[in-house]
């Protein structure tokens, strides 16, 4: 069997147990959050205009999918450099809700199968390499991914899901370029991504086929000069990719956030910010060049990038970490200044510490009187610190509070939690926000 044979035998007929059904829901629930904050952003409300009334199904996900990955607050396989949440969850809830005839029993399964299809191929391709070089992984992966939910949803079968995963493979596109603009197209090209893999299930239901060795071949090597791993794609990668995956603690790029939380931590051993002189930060060379800059006014981007920008937040105005839009006007001084004392470096040994499932840092404080450090292997959120679905309700409530009031935002995660079972009723009620 080719290696898409073998990952359309497991979308097909994988039966998940009752923690990876626990785990579906609370992934879930957070992807809500994260589609239900974007709402009340510019972007947002730029993708939100651009979906006319009575849209056809593939430009309902396609915006759906756009909204949650704008956010910058969903999940994260760092070792696949991969958001699956934000795709696979409104993907899956899209559809479900428009075919009332199709078995939302399984949502939780076709959940899995999408985490699962996007991660190991983002795995496959090696993601936290390619990344580097221009190819975004989870734009790479979204057709794959939502190929492998709308399979599992129409119980296509081994075979037809082979041809479907193949169909939305060959649709895939490496990326996007550099976009920093409110107005950017970065989110509506995932989302059309995304639809992508919806069409190629489609197509394989009506018959279609495709090449079922594509992935065992020269195919992506030849077009974009990556050799995917077959064995990955065909066994995956031990257990769950959803077991493995990270949720955010709050709304940043993920490399910045080790050296965040390391401050974090210190903070609140009693190291008072207004008595720092200068922070040294060691993070993983790949992704020194990301993180290591200045803001720039209404440049969403830098700011979710930006280490310094981070911490500065951490130490001075921590409420900041869950907001999604652009900071309006200029920085605060006081925030320039600490990030001015902020000095990034490279660091090789940081490598060995499990990269690329594990991003670490290292953390120097100096104040005063006295020097501090710490090292954040793990942060909140990560498998090894799991988030309970009590601190995941209080995310929640705070990345949705210009949505929502904080007593409404409880009801809405605790809706959000039980949303699997009615699929159709949530996403008429985000899509009510977004008509608003």
């Amino acid at each position: 069997m080719t290696a898409l044979e073998k990952l359309g035998a497991f979308v097909a007929t994988h039966v998940p147990d009752e923690r990876a059904c626990a785990d579906a829901r609370l992934h879930a629930a957070d992807a809500i959050g994260a589609w239900i904050a974007a709402t009340a952003t510019e972007e947002g409300a730029l993708l939100r205009t651009f979906r006319q009334q009575g849209a056809a199904l593939p430009d309902q996900l396609a915006i759906n999918c756009a909204l949650a990955r704008l956010s910058e607050i969903d999940d994260i396989y760092p070792g696949a450099m991969i958001t699956p949440g934000a795709i696979v969850v409104p993907a899956a809830f899209t559809i479900a809700a428009a075919f009332p005839e199709l078995d939302k029993g399984e949502l939780e399964a076709a959940i899995v199968a999408g985490y699962e299809a996007m991660v190991r191929l983002g795995a496959a391709i090696d993601g936290p390499s390619v990344l580097y070089r221009g190819i975004w992984p989870t734009y790479f992966a979204a057709p794959f991914g939502v190929a492998a939910v709308a399979a599992r949803l129409m119980r296509l079968g081994p075979e037809l899901t082979a041809n479907a995963l193949s169909i939305a493979l060959i649709a895939a596109s490496p990326g996007t370029g550099h976009h920093a603009a409110v107005s950017t197209a970065r989110w509506l090209a995932v989302g059309q991504a995304a639809a992508r893999g919806l069409q190629a299930a489609v197509a394989a239901g009506a018959g279609f086929t495709s090449d079922l060795k594509i992935a065992d071949g020269d195919f992506l090597k030849n077009i974009y000069g990556v050799t995917p791993n077959a064995a990955i794609l065909a066994g995956g990668l031990g257990d769950l990719a959803l077991s493995q995956t990270s949720f955010k603690p709050w709304c940043a790029a993920r490399q910045t956030m080790a050296a965040t939380q390391a401050l974090k931590e210190l903070l609140a051993e009693g190291v008072a910010a207004d008595t720092i002189v200068r922070v040294g930060v060691a993070v993983l060379p790949p992704h020194l060049k990301m993180i290591d800059h200045g803001v720039a006014v209404g440049d969403r981007f830098s700011h979710l990038t930006s280490v310094q920008y981070q911490m500065a937040v951490a130490a001075l105005a921590p409420d900041l970490a869950y907001r999604l839009g652009a900071p309006s006007g200029p920085t605060s001084p006081d925030i320039l200044a600490f990030m001015e004392r902020t000095k990034v470096r490279a660091e090789e040994g940081l490598l060995s510490a499990g990269y690329p499932q594990a991003w670490p840092a290292h953390v120097t404080v100096t104040t005063r009187t006295r020097r501090y450090e710490r090292s954040v292997l793990h942060v909140p959120g990560d498998p090894a610190r799991p988030l309970s679905a009590d601190d995941l309700e209080a995310k929640f409530v705070k990345v949705v509070s210009p949505v929502f009031a904080a007593e409404r935002a409880a009801m809405v995660f605790a809706a959000a939690l039980g949303g699997i079972d009615n699929p159709a009723e949530m996403v008429a009620e985000i899509d009510a926000l977004s008509a608003g």
